[in-house]
C-alpha cells in the first residue's frame, strides 16, 4: 500500500511539474510573441575570430565562431530585445567575398526581410563600407538592416565584438531606422551606409561619416537619431527603392541555395589610383581585360595625370565609362555633361563609386540615365517641396 502511495505520489509530482513546465513554456511563448522578429546573418570578420591567446588583439584567426554561438552568448538579455534567429552565410574576412557573393547576400537579406521585422549582418571591417552601401544599394524592402562587425575578435580582453553585435540587434529591433536603407553599428554610434568609412586600421572608433556626421548613437536604453539619409523623404513611396533590382537584372537567386537560376554576370569594374607621374598602363590593362566601366581616384577634385588622361580617352573610345572621384577622402568631384564618357561621383569615395557605376551598368548602357543616377541616389540630397 505504502509503494502504491509512493508512486501515485511521484506520478502526480511529475504530472504538477510537467504542468508548471508547460505552463511556462506557453508564457515564455506568449512573451516572445510581442516582439519583434530579427533575423542576425552571420558572415564572419573579426568579430567571429578567435585570439591566440586573450591579450593577442591583433593575432587571431577570423570567421571561427559561428554566428549562433555569438549570439546565444548573448542570451538572455538579448531575448528581451527581440526573437532573434540567425543564419549562417558564410564565415571569413570581409576582403574574401566576390561580387557575386555580394548578389547572393542581396537574396538571403531580400528573404530574411520577408519572414523578419529587421535584419542585421555581421561582416570584417576591412570592407564593411562595401558591403554597406551594396546593401543599401540593391535591397528591396524598406525594413531596417543594420551592419555590424568589431575591431577586436570576440575571445579577447576588452573586446568591442559582443556589445557591438547586442547594440545592432537593440537598434534594429527598435524599427527606428525604417526607410533609411542600411546602416552601420559600431562602438556605440550609427552611420548611413552611403557616407561612412573606415579610418583607421586598428582603433575602436575606426568608423566616421566625414563633414555629414553620425546619423545617432546608442546609449545602454536609449537610442537617438539626430539626422536621417536623404532617402527617408520617398518613405513609403515606390521611389524609395533603387533601380538596382537584381532579380529582374541579373536573374532570381535562390538565397537557400546560394545558386544562380540565370547566369547573367555582373559587370567588371576596376579603380585607378593617380599620383604624381601615374601612367596610364593601369587604364589600358583594365579595359583590355574586359572592364566596363572604371572609377579614377583623382588628385584633388578629380585630377588624373597626362598620362591616365589619355588612356581614359582611348578607353572611352572602347566604350568604357569612367567615374570620377577624389582621393582626397572629402570633397566633391562634380558632374560635367560636356565630358563623353566620364561622370562626376561627386563625394562618394572611389570605392563606393565602383558599386554604383558597376549596378548602373548592369542595369543600362545609357549615359544619361547613369548621369543622373550618380546625381541623385550617389548624391543624396534633400530636396524642398
Amino acid at each position: 500500500m505504502k509503494i502504491a502511495h509512493r508512486t501515485a505520489a511521484v506520478l502526480c509530482s511529475f504530472a504538477v511539474a510537467a504542468g508548471v513546465s508547460l505552463a511556462g513554456a506557453s508564457a515564455h511563448a506568449e512573451e516572445r510573441k510581442g516582439l519583434p522578429e530579427v533575423a542576425v546573418i552571420g558572415t564572419g570578420g573579426t568579430i567571429s575570430g578567435v585570439s591566440t591567446n586573450r591579450v593577442s588583439f591583433q593575432d587571431y584567426r577570423s570567421g571561427q565562431l559561428a554566428i549562433s554561438k555569438m549570439v546565444d552568448e548573448l542570451r538572455p538579455e538579448v531575448n528581451g530585445l527581440a526573437d532573434v534567429t540567425t543564419e549562417q552565410f558564410g564565415n571569413k574576412g570581409s576582403s574574401g567575398y566576390s561580387i557575386a557573393d555580394y548578389r547572393k547576400l542581396t537574396a538571403s537579406v531580400d528573404a530574411a526581410l520577408k519572414k523578419n521585422d529587421a535584419v542585421v549582418v555581421t561582416t570584417g571591417t576591412d570592407t564593411m563600407e562595401e558591403f554597406a552601401y551594396w546593401l543599401d544599394l540593391t535591397v528591396r524592402s524598406d525594413k531596417p538592416v543594420v551592419l555590424t562587425g568589431s575591431m577586436r575578435p570576440w575571445t579577447v580582453i576588452g573586446t568591442d565584438a559582443p556589445a557591438n553585435l547586442y547594440n545592432a540587434i537593440k537598434l534594429a529591433a527598435s524599427r527606428k531606422t525604417r526607410c533609411y536603407g542600411t546602416v552601420v553599428m559600431l562602438n556605440d554610434e550609427i552611420q548611413a551606409a552611403r557616407e561612412v568609412r573606415k579610418t583607421n586600421a586598428l582603433r575602436m572608433d575606426t568608423f566616421e561619416s566625414g563633414r555629414s556626421g553620425v546619423l545617432g548613437a546608442v546609449d545602454q536604453d536609449n537610442i537617438r537619431l539626430n539626422r536621417a539619409p536623404a532617402r527617408v523623404q520617398k518613405c513609403g513611396k515606390a521611389g524609395w527603392r533603387t533601380p538596382f533590382d537584381l532579380d529582374r537584372i541579373v536573374g532570381r537567386v535562390s538565397a537557400k541555395e546560394k545558386t544562380k537560376e540565370e547566369s547573367k554576370q555582373l559587370p567588371k569594374v576596376e579603380i585607378a589610383y593617380s599620383y604624381q607621374d601615374a601612367g596610364g598602363e593601369a587604364i589600358k590593362a583594365f579595359a583590355d581585360g574586359g572592364a566596363k566601366g572604371v572609377v579614377t581616384a583623382g588628385t584633388g577634385a578629380g585630377g588624373i595625370s597626362p598620362a591616365m588622361s589619355t588612356a581614359r580617352t582611348d578607353a572611352v573610345k572602347r566604350g568604357v565609362t569612367f567615374a570620377s572621384t577624389t582621393r582626397t577622402g572629402s570633397g566633391a568631384v562634380y558632374d560635367s555633361t560636356g565630358t563623353t564618357g566620364v561622370i562626376g561621383a561627386e563625394d562618394l569615395s572611389p570605392q563606393k563609386a565602383r558599386l554604383l557605376l558597376l549596378l548602373s551598368l548592369a542595369a543600362t548602357n545609357d549615359e544619361k540615365l547613369i548621369r543622373e543616377w550618380f546625381a541623385t541616389l550617389g548624391t543624396a540630397q534633400f530636396t524642398t517641396r
